[in-house]
């Protein structure tokens, strides 16, 4: 079956993911963790006397001679891929190849390469987040003091800083990376039990009470834990997770795309993704100076978003000792929710290492909306003075709404912001307050509280608990 571009290609073929980790996907790789877990099981069977020495080496002779042209015409006369693959390396190693499978399954060697591919791709997932943890701690740190005016409900607030903005993203992706971390080391293997977990027919080779020495010889050679309970698959409800925990990553690294892009819009304009030379923002448009990169995060996080209902269904559906409506949808769903997440990364790291700050529109923003930003610590100083909170909350309500409309009436010519003087010729403020404590309290600036020092303790212990 030739591919080209004459006929469909999945965009995951060639245009997103790592090549590392469309290797990992491949069927030449799939194919070589069959043979290599039908050989640790012959190896282990040598053990007991079922396998050979001449066997053992005609098959380690061969291990590594996939032939997926040749497997594929055989499966086409058998309809069944890995008898295929058992077939075509039986043809290349026949003194080994009639040992070959002994006592197993199909899923003794499916499931176990499977969890083998998915712990593969999280250790590359794993080092694609560190790392660009690692780049959001040195921004964090270079921008933890830059105040900027920060938004709620998309509304103008407060001050924060650019640092503190940052972090919050980074202790995103710090759980997600806690949370990978965490499944990548507690993924189980089948194991080898046969056709419905009973290891019935393993017994019968070994005998029973050889069992768990032969689960736990396999379990050593293939550096892999098994689930101590299976039927004739590993349970689905670990897909679950894997997909869930991926879609997660994926959620986090939504939120800083779209906010980069909410950002990127010219009418607040403080930050943009980097824009190549010869770049080219629109077909008919040629200003524009599109977020493509953050918009394709915000799509395909979309499409990981919706992978975790597809492995409920396969753990929730997965009748008695198994049934196999989920095979298809596996062949899919595994390997593009690895290659979406490992996309997201890295797009991700591509725009934190080439992102735009504008500070002038930072300073900008900031002065335009500091007064009305101010009206809490004012409201601070006002409480330590003796008056009524929530009288004068009323009463800065009023002088902010007047100053605001005043603002929204001349949009065209917008005059200064008239909030300052308003307050400042306020009797009922000036009863608490001189006009300098005033004018001091309404420097927003200033109004970051402990946010810098949050933000560089979060850079400090990424670095501690992420350094190589």
């Amino acid at each position: 079956m030739p591919f080209d571009y004459d006929s469909y290609l999945s965009p995951f073929t060639w245009r997103y993911g790592s090549s590392a980790m469309r290797q990992l996907w491949s069927e030449a790789h799939k194919r070589l963790l069959w043979r290599q877990i039908w050989l640790a099981l012959a190896e282990v069977e040598a053990g007991f006397g079922l396998v050979q020495p001449a066997q053992l080496a005609d098959l380690r002779a061969h291990v590594a001679d996939v032939d997926v042209s040749r497997a594929l015409q055989i499966e086409a006369e058998i309809h069944h891929d890995l008898m295929a693959e058992l077939k075509t390396y039986a043809e290349q190693a026949p003194e080994g190849g009639r040992i070959l499978h002994l006592g197993a399954t199909s899923t003794d060697i499916e499931d176990n390469a499977d969890v083998l591919r998915l712990r593969q791709s999280l250790d590359l997932l794993l080092d694609k987040l560190r790392r660009l943890l690692l780049e959001f701690a040195a921004r964090i740190d270079l921008w933890a003091d830059t105040p900027l005016i920060a938004f709620t409900h998309l509304q103008p607030a407060e001050p924060s800083t650019l640092g503190y903005r940052l972090a919050t993203y980074a202790q995103d992706l710090y759980l997600d990376w806690q949370t990978l971390a965490g499944l990548r080391k507690d993924l189980r293997g089948k194991g080898f039990r046969g056709a419905v977990g009973s290891g019935a027919a393993y017994a019968e080779l070994l005998g029973l009470a050889n069992l768990p020495a032969f689960q736990r010889r396999l379990s050593e050679l293939l550096d892999l834990p098994f689930f101590p309970v299976s039927t004739q698959v590993y349970p689905r409800k670990q897909d679950y997770q894997v997909v869930s925990a991926l879609a997660g990553l994926g959620g986090s690294l939504y939120k800083f795309a779209f906010d980069l892009r909410i950002l990127q819009s010219p009418p607040i304009g403080e930050w943009s993704e980097p824009f190549g030379r010869q770049q080219v923002g629109s077909s008919a448009m040629p200003f524009k100076r599109n977020p493509i990169n953050a918009e394709k995060i915000n799509s395909l996080a979309r499409l990981l978003a919706q992978m975790p209902r597809l492995a409920w269904d396969n753990a929730a559906h997965s009748l008695l000792e198994r049934t196999l409506d989920d095979s298809a949808n596996r062949r899919v769903l595994l390997p593009e929710a690895c290659l979406s997440a490992d996309e997201l990364l890295a797009t991700a790291a591509r725009l934190l290492s080439g992102l735009q700050i504008d500070q002038a529109a930072m300073q900008r923003n900031l002065a335009e909306y500091a007064p009305f930003a101010a009206m809490e610590r004012l409201l601070m100083a006002l409480g330590k003075a003796g008056a009524d909170r929530q009288a004068l909350h009323e009463r800065l309500r009023q002088h902010a709404l007047s100053a605001w409309e005043a603002r929204r009436a001349g949009q065209r010519n917008p005059p200064p912001n008239p909030l300052s003087a308003t307050i400042l010729a306020d009797p009922e403020i000036g009863r608490y307050l001189s006009e300098s404590e005033i004018t001091a309290a309404l420097d927003a600036t200033r109004h970051l509280g402990d946010a810098p020092a949050r933000a560089r303790l979060l850079a400090a212990d990424l670095r501690r608990a992420l350094a190589a």
